[in-house]
């Protein structure tokens, strides 16, 4: 079983900068049993990035528009994880206003980093908190999951205008902030008529990434663990893009001669 004490030596192991910006999309059942659960895990990567800013995605995607259009941050659950749902309704950490890919952090610059997201009008626009781990130079850490989870190369394809990854159409939508403030946008949502979730075609990237040494690898508890700095990560995803802009439709191999 695994404890405290050994998950922050994971943490160690495999360099993540405690001073740094640090994005974590998460599996809690790749990890093993951990003594105390996942409020145990939380409380290591909490005391290992007190000095930095922890940022867990707690998306509501899956439920607006189709359960409800109104993203109220104080009730609307992550659709992610058990990690992100916890990790919001700890003393101290912040969830951003977006209402389909909001995120929650803790840390020094945490109310900088969430502020703004009751405007945006796309997903992950380039100055929202997505656009924002470019500029913090963040690493992105998938805990026991894929790269189908990185959200941030949706990000990287709206930045670089790839067609048909939005809505034409916008869904009006209300955000509810924590002191029950209201807001209103007209959100165009993710949409490919090409292919049903490109996200699904994200982990193409893995080998590319690795070859370029965009990423590197680790263990937490049972958990195999792939490390990316986002900068290099959206470098080399438009590389690829500038090949195929239309890469993330199908499930072919990104081929070798592009990189």
């Amino acid at each position: 079983m695994y404890t405290k004490f050994s998950l922050l030596q994971d943490i160690k192991n495999m360099g993540i900068n405690p001073q740094g910006t640090l994005l974590i999309h998460s599996s809690m059942k790749s990890i093993g049993l951990v003594e105390g659960g996942a409020d145990t895990v939380l409380d290591a990567w909490s005391e290992y990035m007190r000095d930095g800013l922890l940022i867990f995605p707690t998306h509501t995607w899956k439920q607006i528009g189709k359960e409800t259009m109104t993203f109220d941050s104080r009730s609307l659950p992550s659709c992610v994880g058990i990690l992100p749902e916890l990790f919001r309704h700890r003393p101290g950490v912040l969830r951003s206003l977006h209402p389909t890919h909001s995120v929650a952090a803790l840390g020094n610059m945490a109310k900088d980093y969430v502020s703004g997201e009751e405007t945006r009008v796309t997903p992950c626009p380039r100055e929202g908190c997505w656009g924002k781990l470019l500029d913090l130079d963040a690493e992105i850490l998938f805990l026991g999951c894929t790269l189908r989870s990185n959200t941030f190369l949706h990000g990287v394809e709206e930045w670089e205008e790839i067609p048909d990854r939005l809505d034409e159409k916008t869904q009006h939508l209300t955000i509810i902030s924590p002191d029950g403030k209201e807001y209103h946008t007209d959100m165009h949502r993710h949409n490919c008529l090409a292919c049903d979730d490109v996200s699904e075609n994200y982990i193409k990237m893995e080998p590319v990434f690795a070859k370029r040494c965009v990423v590197r690898y680790g263990r937490f508890g049972d958990a195999k663990c792939v490390i990316g700095n986002a900068r290099q990560m959206r470098d080399v995803t438009v590389e690829m893009l500038k090949h195929e802009p239309q890469l993330f439709t199908t499930s072919e191999p990104v081929p070798e001669a592009w990189y």
